[in-house]
């Protein structure tokens, strides 16, 4: 059933972890193509949203990150995107039952519309694309996600409500600016909530970028600009270099640790991204009951 996003604003919700990290724990090849697990690995997938529903997730979402025509077509998959989208979704819904909403992952297309790389218009269609997929697949909601050109989350945020009348969270990656609360194509926090808003976001937020402490910074400007309920999912800590491999070493308690005054800055849906697993969310449900009693 679709969900009411507006009804997040009342309360503090908490989503799941990465996908990417823990698919590639499962032999996910490195540079494969991880929605293509939808079909071929659906038990590997759906282990995944499972896993994030034991640990207390209250919402999971899809391996349907780069499920787009776009960046399908890196792999020669661009003529699966139904396919892979209503698969994505279906495995998460599975896995979720009737205790977890799902919202259906939409991430960027890896083109600039600013720099003449592609059209609005072919953004706009290749998102539509993959949210009726999704749909199909019977999500509750979108989440399109990791985005930092505003023309870009724009269109897939109209895309997404023109084609399937769903709920949309919109976020961006705030990790750039002499502050790091802007993103790298120099969006605010606040231009950011203001246009989201304007375009018909029923959520707005942060994913990715660097770790908790700054967004607690980005988390408090977003809320200074929209009554939207605002949705939260950093990285473990800012990305290192171990043995040319990229970790992320901020461990599951300290993680958590940090949570409480991402809630106080604003923050109504609270989860992880980048290097984030199934017992950070364990220990930030852990953290919240606490705070409750």
């Amino acid at each position: 059933m679709p969900a009411d996003l507006a009804a997040y604003a009342a309360t503090v919700t908490v989503a799941d972890g990465a996908w990417g990290t823990q698919l590639d724990a499962l032999g996910c090849p490195p540079g494969y193509c991880r929605e293509e697990w939808n079909l071929s690995h659906p038990d590997a997938v759906r282990s995944v949203a499972a896993s994030y529903v034991e640990a207390g997730s209250q919402i999971v979402l899809t391996n349907t990150f780069s499920a787009n025509r776009f960046t399908l077509g890196k792999h020669g998959f661009e003529e699966q995107v139904a396919a892979f989208n209503e698969a994505g979704a279906r495995l998460s819904k599975e896995a979720a039952g009737d205790r977890v909403a799902v919202f259906g992952s939409i991430g960027p297309t890896g083109k600039i519309i600013m720099v003449g790389e592609v059209s609005e218009e072919q953004v706009y269609q290749a998102f539509a694309e993959q949210a009726e997929g999704l749909a199909k697949g019977g999500v509750d909601a979108v989440v399109v996600e990791t985005m930092t050109e505003l023309a870009e989350i724009l269109a897939a945020v109209r895309a997404v409500k023109d084609t399937t009348g769903l709920g949309v969270v919109a976020c961006m990656t705030f990790d750039s600016g002499p502050e790091q609360t802007d993103t790298m194509m120099g969006v605010s926090p606040r231009q950011a909530a203001e246009a989201l808003s304007g375009a018909g976001a029923d959520m707005v937020g942060c994913n990715c970028g660097a770790g908790v402490d700054n967004y607690v910074k980005v988390t408090a400007l977003l809320h200074e600009a929209t009554d939207l309920p605002i949705w939260a999912k950093p990285n473990a800590g800012v990305p290192e270099l171990d043995g040319g491999q990229v970790v992320y070493k901020e461990r599951p308690e300290d993680y958590a640790a940090r949570v409480p005054a991402l809630i106080d800055a604003g923050a109504n849906v609270i989860g992880g991204c980048c290097g984030t697993g199934p017992e950070h969310i364990r220990r930030i449900v852990q953290m919240l009951q606490k705070r409750r009693r």
